[in-house]
């Protein structure tokens, strides 16, 4: 099998969901740390305008959106699943909403106290991108209602946890229980003893610790012009085409320009495959030639591009 590529940082915590999830596999990944933030020139001709970290790549094929990440990894990787079968709807609704719940007033309370040695780069950047200012002035005016968001999800998660029972859904680890850690990761890695004081992370501490204690697995650096050889030698997997019934209205072959439901990334291609799980665009360039980027459904949307 071909083996997995994983672009990241190590500060992101949605990196570290993934990290966690290759390490509970048991999966055998290579590492290619990118830039915090623009420029990507290596990571760029691999995802067709998707600009998010991480992605995922199996030779010719990219896989953004940890939510759509995991699941392949399920796929390719079925022992031990994340979304396993009898609760996979469940998992995946609780962890789009805790990815959600979580992160932002998560990241921006510890951003009110480490926030002075953020680069300005950074900030500018996520502005731009996210519209959401992470300097330290303006992390501090929402700090007070970020430290109630992120309580409150720290006692929601404390309930049902409160039967004794080891993770989030049961006796085993889910998307579920990676969604609503890696914000609180974030947090605790980051704001040190201030967050410590500000939230009740001891009602947690047994179920962080059990995550933590997984790892990231075997993994080897790889560098990012490696990567781009790698996709530009492979051939992206055989696809199952576009529906006539596909809600988009689109069709395989169609220009089209996907556009995530919260950033402003729009990513733009050549649709070849769209069902409920997942939208795949072919995008060609010389450095990686034709890869095919995988999104999941949900989150976000496809229309046809005007422009292309």
């Amino acid at each position: 099998m071909t083996t997995p590529i994983l672009h990241h940082y190590d500060l992101s915590p949605f990196a570290e969901k993934v990290r966690t999830a290759l390490g509970h596999k048991g999966v055998v990944w290579a590492s290619v740390e990118t830039p915090v933030w623009p420029p990507r020139p290596h990571t760029v001709p691999l995802t067709a305008g998707y600009r998010r970290i991480p992605v995922l790549q199996f030779g010719a094929d990219i896989y953004c959106d940890t939510a759509l990440i995991l699941d392949e990894l399920d796929r390719r990787y079925p022992d031990k699943p994340l979304y396993p079968t009898e609760q996979r709807g469940a998992i995946m609704a609780f962890a789009r909403w805790a990815d959600m719940a979580g992160f932002m007033p998560a990241a921006t309370l510890t951003t009110s106290i480490i926030g002075d040695g953020v680069p300005a780069e950074f900030i500018a950047d996520r502005i731009a991108f996210m519209h959401h200012d992470f300097s330290r002035t303006a992390s501090m005016k929402t700090a007070p209602l970020d430290r109630q968001r992120v309580a409150s999800l720290i006692d929601l998660l404390a309930q049902m946890l409160s039967d004794g029972r080891p993770f989030l859904f049961g006796e085993r680890l889910t998307a579920a229980d990676l969604a609503a850690w890696h914000p609180l990761w974030f947090a605790r890695s980051n704001g040190g003893a201030a967050i410590e004081a500000l939230l009740p992370f001891d009602n947690l501490s047994d179920w962080m610790g059990r995550i933590a204690a997984i790892g990231h697995g075997q993994h080897s650096a790889m560098a990012p012009t490696d990567a781009l050889s790698v996709a530009r030698d492979a051939q992206p997997i055989a696809t199952t085409g576009v529906r006539d019934t596909d809600p988009s209205g689109l069709a395989e072959g169609d220009p089209v320009l996907v556009i995530a439901d919260e950033a402003n990334d729009p990513i733009r291609g050549t649709l070849v495959a769209a069902d409920t799980r997942e939208l795949v665009i072919a995008h060609v360039t010389g450095a990686a030639g034709t890869v095919h980027v995988h999104l999941p459904r949900l989150g976000f949307s496809a229309v046809r591009d005007e422009d292309a």
